[in-house]
């Protein structure tokens, strides 16, 4: 039997079957906690940091609704992140590690087939009523049915859910083969049973969630902000894993309509944190007198997550994008090198790993064995350079109009079945000239994609760009009405189930999922299972870059750039911990000066 961790009480029911050197306060995807029990903080959570004031954070678009947990509307993560809690609450310091918040211990056996949780007794929603096992019950057949086909399709796999007790919670899970469904499940904002409509969960509301976190929403102005205030009575403010975080009395969110009046609101003072992805804004627009006497502060800051991949997305569903060989031309026409010198100040890099700058990216790495016995399978599901580490994405002239790239393009379209009559490419069988539209919901999107047009356009490819407001924009993804669109995968240290809801073929067709692409391949759903069921480091490496090489191979996006590092501007009244997590930086973190510093000289 497994010993109690701290604060846990006893209970009667008989433990799972569990190897005796399991950690029963956290769980690891692979390897074990950095952090054993009785730890007292996150290694990067400062307990001194100062409580009280206000943060504003700001957002580009507008919501309608307040949960993000469903298909339908557009919603912040205001209430998920810090209204609602968790079973489990994951590090930032480690690659994948979450460790026991609303439960006081964890027990589950060494091959991941059962799971259970004990419910901390101490835990409470802000109405005062104790969170039970019932609650997470509810919560995950609510999230099962009705919630993102991310939770729909992990959860499903769950073949047993039970409380034996009002503080205990089970679960089956099949044969173990999805090693990190039990952090899904740990990861579940967990809603009051009995202040949740479970028939109308998955519509638009903007009522928040009963939950059992820091704050609580004091104020809704449909579209424009919503407003969270610190509870008093928060169960867990001396808990280790929130000793430090969670400092504001109020957090604010702001929306504003488009990109520059959200940077014009933030050299203006009206929000406090502003996370900058343009080169452009970021090496000359911060030239105001706010940077200069001190009221705003620059950081570049350095992760060890891997970079994800940014790309324009072929929705391989239209018929225009369903021959490879024209992906792979249309991909070879954007002019990386151009427009990183003269958009973008030299500052990217380009894109052609969806796991850039980390051990899990296949670019340039020739596949090892593991790798080959995971695709021989699957012949010729990967190129032969790609295989062998030779490919690169296209590199230009710079010139912006490099014809040996553009003849090389023209011949791949050529075999394709295309050719050029008076000035426009059409397909020599139906005459249908090559065209799609590029769907774009920002000023700097915009002005890539009308670049990338220009390109196209010299092959006598039609591409328009049409920009529409944020709300079209995700009713639309959500149901894959588009010909191509501008999108971030971002990747974290340790893949998983969210790379099913990108790529696996249950999601080509699932409305709301983030396989934009419309990956239907049975090599990639292989070794998408490859990978879940990993336990071994090398292993889990071996299917990640098994992974990267089919999407390579695949040609599914127009790999576009990735930043190094993190560009972060905040006001200096925001105090920042001294010491970084490694992996990435959550808002939780962050506490509020009592008193302004005085101006620099």
């Amino acid at each position: 039997m497994l010993v109690l961790a701290a604060g846990a009480s006893a209970r009667a029911e008989s433990p799972l079957p569990n190897h005796a050197s399991l950690p029963d306060h956290a769980i690891a995807m692979h390897g074990e906690p950095a952090l054993p029990r009785g730890f007292t903080h996150l290694p990067y959570a400062d307990p001194a940091a100062p409580k009280g004031g206000r943060i504003t954070f700001a957002l580009q678009g507008t919501f309608d609704s307040l949960n993000p947990l469903v298909v339908l509307g557009v919603a912040p993560d205001a209430v998920p992140r810090y209204v609602q809690q968790s079973l489990l609450f994951r590090s930032a310091d480690e690659p994948f590690t979450a460790y026991g918040l609303l439960a006081s211990k964890v027990e589950l056996n060494d091959e991941r087939t059962r799971l259970a949780f004990e419910i901390d007794p101490r835990a409470k929603f802000s109405d005062g009523s104790p969170v039970t096992a019932e609650d997470v019950l509810f919560t995950f057949e609510m999230l099962k049915t009705k919630g993102k086909p991310f939770h729909r399709s992990s959860l499903a796999r769950v073949t047993k859910a039970s409380a034996p007790s009002p503080g205990r919670v089970e679960f089956e899970l099949g044969d173990g083969s999805n090693r990190e469904l039990p952090l899904v499940i740990g990861a579940m904002p967990i809603f009051a049973k009995h202040a949740t409509n479970a028939e109308s969960f998955g519509e638009t509301s903007f009522k928040p969630a009963l939950g059992s976190g820091p704050y609580v929403v004091s104020e809704v102005r449909p579209g424009e902000s919503i407003t969270l205030k610190r509870r008093a009575d928060f169960w867990a403010e001396d808990h280790p894993l929130t000793r430090g975080l969670f400092n504001p009395d109020e957090i604010r969110y702001e929306f504003y309509r488009d990109a520059n009046t959200l940077f014009e609101a933030f050299k203006a003072g009206l929000y406090d944190v502003r996370l900058e992805g343009d080169p452009t804004r970021w090496t000359t627009g911060y030239d105001v007198p706010a940077v200069r006497d001190g009221r705003i502060v620059k950081e570049t800051l350095h992760f060890d997550t891997p970079k994800g991949m940014t790309g324009f997305v072929f929705n391989t569903r239209r018929a225009v994008f369903a021959d490879i060989k024209v992906r792979e031309a249309l991909a070879m026409l954007f002019d990386f090198e151009w427009a990183n010198r003269n958009l973008f100040y030299g500052i990217y890099r380009r894109a052609g790993s969806f796991f850039s700058d980390s051990e899990l990216s296949a670019l340039g790495v020739p596949a090892d064995a593991r790798e080959k016995a995971l695709l021989a399978a699957f012949p010729g599901s990967v190129r032969d350079d790609i295989l062998a580490g030779t490919w690169r994405p296209t590199a230009t002239d710079g010139s912006g109009r490099d014809r040996e790239q553009a003849r090389k393009a023209f011949d791949l379209l050529k075999s394709a079945g295309y050719e050029m009559r008076d000035g426009v490419l059409r397909h020599k069988a139906t005459g249908e000239a090559l065209g799609f539209e590029i769907t774009v919901t920002s000023r700097p999107q915009e002005r890539l994609a009308l670049n990338y047009a220009k390109s196209l356009e010299r092959l006598g490819i039609v591409a328009t760009v049409r920009m529409i407001d944020d709300v079209q924009y995700w009713r639309r993804l959500s149901s894959f009405d588009f010909d191509m669109i501008q999108w971030t995968w971002p990747a974290s240290a340790s893949p998983g189930n969210e790379q099913v809801g990108r790529w696996d073929s249950s999601n080509a067709e699932r409305k709301g999922s983030l396989n934009y692409a419309g990956v239907k391949s049975p090599a990639v759903d292989a070794v998408l299972k490859t990978m879940l069921s990993a336990r071994e480091r090398e292993d889990f490496v071996a299917s990640v870059r098994s992974l990267d090489r089919l999407l390579i191979s695949g040609f599914y996006v127009v790999p576009l750039y990735y930043l190094p590092d993190t560009w972060l501007a905040h006001s200096r009244d925001v105090v920042m911990p001294q010491r970084r997590p490694a992996y990435f930086l959550s808002n939780e973190v962050l506490a509020r000066s009592p008193s302004p510093p005085a101006p620099a000289n």
